[in-house]
């Protein structure tokens, strides 16, 4: 059949929103047994109602049973709720968040923490010769103010099954790893006002085993500074050499630290503009794995022009990297599996193929020869096949803004459906959706997403903001992801364009990058149907384009219609209730504290301003979201509803910040399309 044409908007496609969340497990992380090298990965399971659960990655057998869901809310992010050593996993369980163990053969889960205790434990790690000592980040709520939560590094005693304090003083922690032989333990933590990214400071010790407890001496700095460097992803090499990543050049490049001197140095003699780690949001994220025993070589991860990408590392010192080409567009949970052998494992994502569980050595990457440990789920599994043909790639491109002319990098996805060739209105160009990433420090990534193709399929065009370079042919329409001025990836000095401007630079950000491409040269993009959306932080930016966008000279009804998913509204009520982790966000994003400039606050709260907004708004709230309350939702909907304004609001029972429920996911899809049909007129 020939292709047909259609209004953009219209097109048929069979990209359902059941096809794209019944059965849409996700890989979360992967975890090695250090003994064994046996894999195993986390998955997510929104069919059950969004629990986490340990698989066996090569027989894909569950671990725990139905009744266990691991994961743990530590910094309300949670991750690395779980590790293996020598056939035992240790594991947070999210229901009542103590730590149990079980043999990865089978078995029911023992309790090796104790019982009603308002504690959360995550980044487990196991001592190399004395086993049944576990050290991990502990988050204790018994005072559930944001203030009075105190965190602290302790040791589970699996033996006697008590805790006690091993590290205390900082604000935050991360990342514990011990040496090799066990003699020494490095990890990372940090200080309020500061996040991980911008004062992360890594640490070491001497550790001493006494019978059955740990203790910590000789404790050394190693690098990071408050406020001003960050420093982290610290683990060894060997006995006697730790690497880390540092931004003391402005972007993260590997470091190495030799215990013995007590000296660190840079691994390249010059650095590298490019991100060699990125934010940790969560404490699973790590970019590296050392390759061998001798600590000699290790593979990185980095983002290099929006993408991800490998380098090999010489970890002694003084050359370049070297760069592998690889087909993923995003590689994360990049761990070693044998050093004897050169073996380890990540999870990669392409733009035309979901998340695969892969194992290589450092010669097969080179060969491009991957050994695929779980596949993405085959179209043929689903109720509805989901075509590989209909998938719109990303386009990158480079605009320029300002008397300066700044650069406001976007990534692009055309409107694209093999059935269609294009509009049967002479001159139509599609609407586009606008999309805002969360964050605000974060990344929207290039690897397949089925949301963003269940809009592009339709004859909608999709937009992120990218800080990279690229070019795009003038005569492609788009839909467009935003990575505006303060996400990651790209450098200390880009994220700090944030600073003090939250609500200002990511506004005109989104408005200009609209702007430009609906005209000349490009007229790729309807401007008078362009809607915005984001979730968390970016529905924050949803909600200051259409209150507060004058304060940066833009018209706060540019967009015709908008979705803020579980948005902030109120700066104030999130620095008074949000979670201790970001608690103290705001005193950078902002400016300062509520006390110190509580008229910014009140001039960037959307809540404040709902009588400026005249843009068909949808919010999409989660009922138990303790990172954005859902009072700040409910609050700016009847504002807007009292004034007759045009506002729907749905909240979504047992959901906390994002959507892990099946029936959820599906219903926020066809909710959010359903609402701009109906704005636009799209449909009848």
């Amino acid at each position: 059949m020939s292709p047909q044409r259609a209004p953009y908007g219209t097109w048929t496609s069979p990209i359902t929103a059941e096809s794209i969340t019944k059965g849409a497990n996700s890989i979360t992380e992967i975890l090695v047994d250090s003994v064994t090298s046996e894999i195993y990965h986390l998955e997510s399971r929104p069919s059950e109602k969004g629990r986490n659960v340990v698989v066996h990655t090569s027989t894909d057998t569950d671990v725990v049973g139905q009744n266990w869901n691991v994961r743990t809310m530590v910094q309300e992010y949670g991750g690395a709720p779980a590790t293996v050593h020598d056939g035992i996993l240790y594991f947070s369980n999210l229901t009542d968040g103590r730590v149990y163990r079980v043999s990865v053969k089978g078995g029911e889960p023992e309790a090796i923490t104790p019982a009603d205790k308002p504690y959360r434990y995550s980044s487990l790690t196991a001592h190399p010769s004395s086993p049944h000592l576990l050290v991990s980040i502990l988050e204790d709520h018994t005072n559930p103010l944001p203030a009075e939560v105190q965190t602290t590094l302790v040791t589970i005693n699996t033996t006697t099954k008590s805790v006690s304090t091993l590290v205390k003083g900082a604000d935050f922690y991360g990342t514990p790893r011990f040496s090799p032989d066990g003699k020494k333990i490095s990890w990372t933590q940090w200080y309020h006002p500061d996040m991980p990214w911008e004062g992360g400071m890594v640490y070491v010790a001497d550790v001493t085993v006494q019978g059955d407890a740990l203790s910590v001496s000789n404790t050394k700095h190693v690098a990071g500074e408050k406020v001003n460097v960050a420093a982290g992803y610290a683990t060894w090499a060997s006995d006697n050499t730790l690497i880390f990543i540092n931004d003391v050049s402005g972007y993260m490049n590997p470091w190495r630290y030799d215990y013995a001197s007590g000296k660190a140095k840079a691994i390249f003699a010059t650095p590298v503009d490019e991100d060699f780690g990125f934010p940790m949001w969560v404490l699973n994220f790590f970019p590296y794995a050392i390759l061998d025993g001798a600590g000699k070589t290790g593979l990185f991860t980095a983002i290099k022009e929006g993408r991800y990408v490998f380098y090999t590392v010489d970890l002694e010192g003084c050359i370049a990297p070297t760069l592998i080409p690889s087909p993923f567009a995003v590689i994360e949970s990049l761990v070693t599996v044998d050093k004897k052998t050169g073996l380890v494992a990540f999870s990669g994502q392409k733009t035309t193929e979901k998340t695969s569980i892969v194992q290589c050595s450092l010669s097969d990457l080179r060969d491009g020869n991957f050994k695929v440990l779980k596949a993405p789920k085959k179209d043929s599994d689903s109720k509805d096949k989901l075509p590989t043909d209909i998938i719109s790639e990303p386009q990158p491109m480079t605009l320029k803004v300002g008397s300066n002319e700044e650069p406001l990098h976007v990534v692009y996805y055309p409107p694209f459906n093999p059935a269609y060739e294009g509009s049967s209105i002479d001159g139509e160009k599609p609407p586009c959706v606008v999309n805002v990433h969360g964050g605000p420090t974060a990344l929207t990534t290039q690897g397949l997403n089925w949301g963003k193709q269940y809009f592009t399929s339709r004859g909608w065009a999709w937009y992120v903001h990218f800080h990279l370079s690229g070019s795009l042919t003038q005569n492609m329409t788009f839909r467009l992801d935003v990575n505006y001025g303060g996400s990651s990836g790209y450098g200390r000095e880009y994220i700090s364009r944030l600073a003090s401007s939250w609500g200002l630079v990511d506004v005109a950000d989104c408005i200009n990058s609209a702007s430009i491409l609906s005209s000349a040269p490009h007229f790729l993009i309807d401007p008078k149907r362009a809607v915005i959306r984001g979730g968390s932080a970016g529905g924050f930016t949803v909600l200051a384009s259409l209150s507060i966008a004058e304060l940066v000279g833009k018209s706060n009804g540019f967009f015709a219609a908008a979705t803020s998913l579980y948005g902030v509204s109120d700066l104030e009520k999130l620095s008074e209730f949000t979670h201790k982790f970001e608690s103290r966000y705001l005193d950078k994003l902002v400016g300062g504290t509520i006390a110190e400039v509580p008229e910014i606050y009140k001039q960037r709260s959307p809540v404040f301003h709902a009588d400026k907004i005249v843009t068909p708004l949808l919010i999409l709230q989660g009922e138990i979201d303790m990172v954005v309350p859902k009072d700040q939702a409910e609050t700016i909907y009847k504002s807007i509803k009292e004034r007759g304004g045009v506002v729907e609001y749905k909240l979504y029972p047992g959901e906390g910040h994002g959507w892990r429920q099946e029936a959820n996911m599906r219903d926020a899809y066809e909710r959010e399309l359903g609402f701009y049909e109906r704005v636009l007129g799209l449909k009848n």
